[in-house]
């Protein structure tokens, strides 16, 4: 049954100590409940039903009566550490799950985000690892905890039975226990099957709100509250639906122990009364049944969360174990600070099986800036993204002076590469942080001449905290222009040789497009360069033009020979023109 979850007991290492001794508390837990109260009971009854068969004085009754309330003291204290040390070694075992998540989902590439949605990743990373870790500490406690309450159980009622040569009520109290194994395993089977359903439900309301909650103006401007409403109340509907069916098996198996259980009972009582055993045996062979019992309703309640744990490990897994398909080199190759050529030789490119580039070649001389331009789809971001490897070629090599960029680490390229996207993301932080990222090591000084020649110092100065301004998340409380001047900065801060602008002006106004045309004009000074742009007046610096259409470069060259050989281009840039006119 705990096959499938045996590596993940290694997270324990770290604090084995706390655990061993949260066992040992179980133990204790264990050993008190079944063998120490049991034995008072069987103790302190004679003084109760037949005073004047006991022997000894009042103080000998009064030193059984301490019996209670020490055995229940050992219980209470081995149930709180046991407790509390469980819980403090499941805390770290959750942290450690939910960083080994998070930390892969660092290294997987593009393509991975592309095929699962946000919301159920969440929902692996924080839902998932809660459940598992659950299980963890649950299964390792009560294997231990239970099987010696149980344990005890039965060497306390072989004692008894025994004393009174009773094997035949040994054996009844024996044969019900398989009784109980079969209802345990039966709904077992039920509940890993609908857990599964449960925790992809769990993903799709979570992927629901996290849409609707990134969206929160498009929802308003066009009045999807109410549709909005109902979509997450059908997703909350189905996730009750089966969370119900789920409780139905998982609560329906202690009711079900008990009914075995109250069978043996009463088949104990009836061949202890025909055979007149002693009320005081009677009286703490119930009390060790009772105590008996509860270890395997437990056990059958561990199997349950078990069986939910599977679902959430086949989730968590998913991720743990997903192949990074642009892997790192086994022996990276050197990477020095290159001059900043880069040369596409036959390459060819597809997400799915349509190809989306298709026998690229072409050398970007270092320093050079090149825009790339042709209608949406025609594989410009593509071009610019097979660089720092967010993907692979599917033939074909790309290099930069000279070496082919899959046998370098993806950390020593991507560190000579500064990327300014269309939507420039920022952290919630403050600014100086922000753009810090460009170069953490970077002392204030650095990032406030960054922030100068990005045009971005004046307007940081207007704040009140200014550098220490908190963005908000995504930087909502910064326009666009800003946010672009702060990605821009870090760039500046970055002292990359070569620079990816995809589309950084696509979403601004004039007045904000001059100005960061000014900071884009001073940071492609000695670096390579490549723009993807729809805007022409992006392009306007730019030393050559790379025209796609339909996955291939169709045309090469200046704005002025393009424009006079490209029927393409020029249409693009006509229509443009007259749009702007």
């Amino acid at each position: 049954m705990l096959k499938r979850f045996r590596p993940y007991f290694s997270y324990l290492k770290p604090v084995r100590f706390q655990f061993g001794l949260g066992l040992a508390f179980g133990v204790l837990y264990g050993a008190s409940s079944s063998v120490m109260i049991p034995l008072v009971t069987h103790y302190i009854v004679p003084f109760v039903t037949k005073p004047e068969s006991v022997e000894g004085s009042g103080w000998t009754l009064i030193g059984v009566l301490a019996l209670i309330p020490l055995a229940f003291l050992l219980r209470s204290a081995g149930s709180f550490f046991n407790a509390y040390l469980m819980a403090y070694s499941g805390m770290h075992i959750l942290e450690r799950l939910r960083m080994e998540a998070f930390r892969k989902l660092q290294q997987l590439p593009l393509t991975f985000f592309g095929e699962n949605t946000t919301g159920d990743l969440m929902s692996r990373v924080l839902a998932d690892t809660a459940q598992l870790q659950q299980a963890l500490i649950l299964a390792a406690n009560d294997l231990i905890k239970q099987p010696a309450t149980l344990l005890g159980a039965g060497v306390t009622l072989t004692y008894l039975v025994m004393q009174q040569q009773q094997v035949g009520l040994l054996l009844i109290v024996i044969a019900s226990v398989p009784l109980c194994v079969l209802p345990i395993r039966i709904i077992g089977r039920r509940i890993l099957s609908r857990a599964r359903r449960l925790q992809a439900e769990a993903g799709q309301m979570n992927q629901i709100l996290n849409e609707n909650l990134a969206a929160v103006r498009e929802v308003r401007a066009y009045n999807l509250q109410e549709r909005a409403a109902q979509r997450f109340q059908k997703s909350c509907r189905e996730f009750l639906r089966v969370s119900l069916k789920v409780v139905k098996y998982d609560k329906s198996l202690g009711p079900i122990i008990e009914l075995v259980a109250s069978i043996g009972l009463v088949a104990v009582i009836y061949v202890a009364v025909a055979k007149e055993i002693p009320e005081e045996v009677i009286s703490a062979l119930l009390v060790t049944l009772y105590m008996g019992y509860e270890p395997v309703k437990k056990i059958g309640a561990m199997n349950n969360t078990i069986r939910r744990a599977e679902a959430s490990l086949d989730r968590i897994e998913y991720i743990l174990h997903e192949e990074d398909s642009v892997p790192d080199p086994i022996n990276p190759a050197p990477f020095p600070r290159p001059k900043g050529e880069i040369v596409f030789e036959n390459v060819h490119f597809s997400y799915t099986d349509a190809a989306v580039l298709r026998d690229i070649n072409i050398t970007i001389e270092a320093g050079k800036t090149v825009a790339l331009v042709g209608p949406s789809g025609a594989g410009k971001s593509t071009f610019a993204n097979l660089i720092p490897r967010f993907y692979d070629t599917v033939s074909g090599v790309v290099k930069i002076d000279g070496i082919d960029v899959s046998t370098v680490s993806k950390y020593d390229l991507r560190d000579q590469i500064a990327f300014v996207s269309q939507e420039a993301i920022l952290f919630a932080d403050t600014i100086l942080n922000n753009i810090r990222i460009g170069r953490p090591g970077a002392s204030d000084e650095e990032v406030v001449a960054a922030a100068k020649m990005a045009n971005a110092h004046e307007f940081i100065e207007s704040f009140p905290d200014k550098y220490e301004s908190i963005v908000g998340e995504r930087g909502a409380s910064l326009s666009g222009g800003q946010r672009q001047r702060i990605s821009i900065a870090r760039a500046f801060l970055k002292n990359a040789p070569i620079i990816i602008l995809d589309e950084p002006t696509s979403a601004l106004d004039s007045r904000s497009e001059e100005q960061l045309q000014v900071a884009m004009e001073k940071l492609s000074q000695g670096r390579t360069v490549l723009i993807i742009a729809h805007r022409f007046s992006t392009i306007q610096h730019a030393n050559t033009i790379l025209l796609f259409d339909e996955g291939e470069i169709v045309a090469s060259g200046t704005h002025q020979e393009i424009y006079e050989k490209s029927g393409i281009y020029r249409e693009l840039y006509d229509k443009q023109t007259m749009q702007q006119a």
